[in-house]
């Protein structure tokens, strides 16, 4: 008899770092062998199959889940619910305890139906909007419509939001390893809103991060930028390189795609992330190839002198000359 779906969505502070997450991998592990990392501060575990071993209810098991994250320095705040999407919106308000549990059908309605329409799990700030202005201001009014209202609406996605706004998400938690990655960081002492100074601060992270991989003799095949306002909320955006690569040059021009499409205009920022993700050994794939334009080969070539200044005097000595603004 197949076990019935119990999920645990595990949501990390925002300013958890990654080998912190992979800490608290490690401690979810001994709860579920089925456990999903989604970086770079989310992890889902089903735990339906696994009740009975602890001889416990999911409640009493997120909160003893949290209790040894805690003891290893991981403050997370936990959902509980039979599926990804109802899990999801739970961790966001599982309230002073930082565990919420929706034992069944009557509490998920109980707890989704009043909510802002905004904090159903996969709506955007564009999405809440639209629904707002056909009168949709909780989630249980969009759950209340009927199914083709909705797709008039927000087009194709509406499907998914209205079923989700009932407490409906087919999605398996999948059994994953943590993908190799590498991750930079900075943090700003204020509110940021300067341009200048954003950029400067992301010119230092993608110089950072393309001479950590190289000094790994390794590539990465995707960036993602990770963003964290001055109310706590995060958005996050990734590209994939044309080719896998851990030049400076080859990372910058991704990143600025990414922060590019993000067009943040006044927007207040606290942090800034960057994740070089699926990296590979150089040279072991596709794409590592001589460049024909002679002067980014010349970039490329100075780029291990460059890394030994930097590893012989501090990391921070030689960097792209925008980056040596005092951002934050």
């Amino acid at each position: 008899m197949t076990p019935p779906s119990v999920i645990m969505h595990v949501r990390c502070h925002p300013d958890t770092g990654p080998e912190a997450f992979r800490t608290l991998l490690d401690v979810l592990g001994e709860v579920s062998p089925v456990v999903q990392p989604v970086p770079p501060g989310v992890a889902l575990v089903q735990i339906g199959g696994v009740l009975r071993l602890h001889r416990t209810d999911p409640g009493a098991l997120a909160h003893r889940a949290r209790v040894r994250a805690l003891l290893h320095g991981v403050d997370v705040r936990i959902g509980v619910a039979d599926t990804v999407a109802t899990a999801a919106t739970a961790s966001a308000h599982a309230g002073p305890s930082g565990v919420l549990w929706l034992p069944d059908e009557r509490a998920v309605h109980d707890f989704l139906a009043p909510l802002d329409i905004a904090a159903l799990y996969g709506v955007g700030a564009k999405t809440a909007e639209t629904l707002r202005a056909y009168g949709l201001y909780t989630i249980g009014a969009l759950a209340a419509q009927p199914e083709d209202a909705v797709g008039r609406l927000i087009g194709k996605q509406g499907r998914v939001l209205r079923q989700r706004a009932r407490g409906i998400d087919p999605r398996a938690v999948v059994a994953r390893r943590l993908p190799e990655s590498a991750t930079v960081s900075h943090a700003f002492d204020r509110d940021m809103l300067d341009p200048v100074l954003l950029r400067g601060a992301l010119l230092g992270l993608v110089a950072s991060l393309a001479e950590r991989t190289r000094g790994r003799d390794q590539v990465t095949r995707a960036l993602t930028l990770s963003v964290r306002f001055a109310d706590g909320s995060r958005t996050e955006r990734t590209r994939r390189l044309p080719a896998p690569s851990n030049h400076t040059d080859d990372l910058r021009t991704v990143l600025w795609q990414i922060w590019d499409a993000m067009a943040y205009q006044r927007a207040r920022i606290r942090a800034l992330t960057l994740t070089a993700e699926e990296l590979a050994p150089a040279g072991a794939g596709p794409g590592t190839q001589l460049s024909l334009d002679p002067t980014r080969e010349a970039r490329h070539q100075v780029e291990p002198v460059l890394d030994a200044i930097n590893a012989k005097f501090g990391r921070s000595l030689v960097r792209p000359a925008g980056a040596y603004l005092q951002a934050g």
